[in-house]
């Protein structure tokens, strides 16, 4: 072989290695957020930030908040059967919001029976029966009963932690209070990195506050502890917050030009960008 030869043979190598060492890590954060802080108004009354941490660990966070008074605003919990023992099918956040067409959606409570073993042992999938951890109603039906740690929203979009007198319209709940009466609530810490999902309302009762962080992905986003969890929410003015379903099921929608956008980074089944089927889900409609 010439030297010229050599010499291209060289360059092509040297080359194919610059390529290898920057398109990997490329690949490795396609269709994922990227660590650009953002604030945008999403619908009307409705704006979303995201916010990349890097101290403890790196982590992103979505935050949603919703202005409560603003006009033709709506809310829907995922629909139920009450009279069956497991009331709900599981399906996608995504297919949540395709289906009842709603422009925001978030995952909502833990739910029963539910295992993930590996990619070819795990339940539920889209369209298997489900049961909600806690307390669930849907416009006014009620089928589910439990936890304590509920969120309700009125017809009328009064939302409030204090179960109504007047009866549930919509209820979602969740494992945990995070945060009471502006503080957080001693004890709930478990010290556990992982992804995450909160609502919480400001102490006006007027904002209403989702924040779902990433994590379980190693040189993206590692997650955060339930006090740091909690520390968010009272940042962006929660008075009183709740913890919904977290790991694989943290998944935040909005409806986009074309079709459900995930704003997020779901890890399911280990996979980064996999969404999981769950039970109940969170949907806000606006004009």
């Amino acid at each position: 072989m010439s030297p010229v030869r050599r010499i291209k043979n060289r360059l092509w190598i040297i080359l194919a290695v610059v390529f290898f060492c920057l398109g990997c890590p490329g690949l490795y954060y396609v269709g994922r957020p990227l660590p650009i802080p953002i604030r945008q108004q999403l619908f009307d009354g409705i704006i979303y930030y995201r916010r990349f941490h890097l101290l403890p660990r790196p982590y992103f966070a979505h935050i949603i908040t919703v202005d409560l008074k603003t006009p033709g605003l709506q809310f829907l919990v995922t629909p139920g059967d009450p009279q069956a023992d497991h009331p709900l099918t599981a399906r996608t956040t995504s297919k949540f919001l395709s289906e009842y067409g709603a422009q925001v959606a978030v995952n909502g409570d833990g739910f029963t029976p539910w295992h993930s073993t590996s990619l070819f042992d795990y339940y539920p999938h889209p369209g298997d029966p489900v049961k909600p951890n806690g307390k669930a109603a849907s416009q006014g039906v009620q089928y589910a009963s439990g936890s304590e740690a509920t969120l309700y929203i009125s017809n009328d979009n009064v939302a409030s932690f204090i179960s109504p007198e007047s009866g549930m319209y919509n209820a979602i709940s969740g494992d945990r209070i995070l945060v009471e009466n502006g503080s957080t609530v001693p004890g709930q810490d478990d010290g556990i990195a992982a992804p995450r999902t909160a609502i919480g309302l400001d102490s006006s009762g007027q904002k209403l506050i989702i924040v779902v962080i990433d994590g379980r992905q190693p040189f993206y986003s590692q997650g955060a502890t339930l006090g740091e969890l909690a520390a968010i929410m009272l940042y962006y003015g929660a008075d009183t917050a709740m913890n919904l379903d977290g790991g694989g099921s943290s998944t935040l929608v909005v409806q986009g030009a074309q079709g459900p956008r995930v704003l997020n980074s779901p890890i399911d089944l280990h996979i980064p960008g996999r969404e999981r089927a769950v039970a109940n889900h969170l949907g806000i409609f606006v004009p």
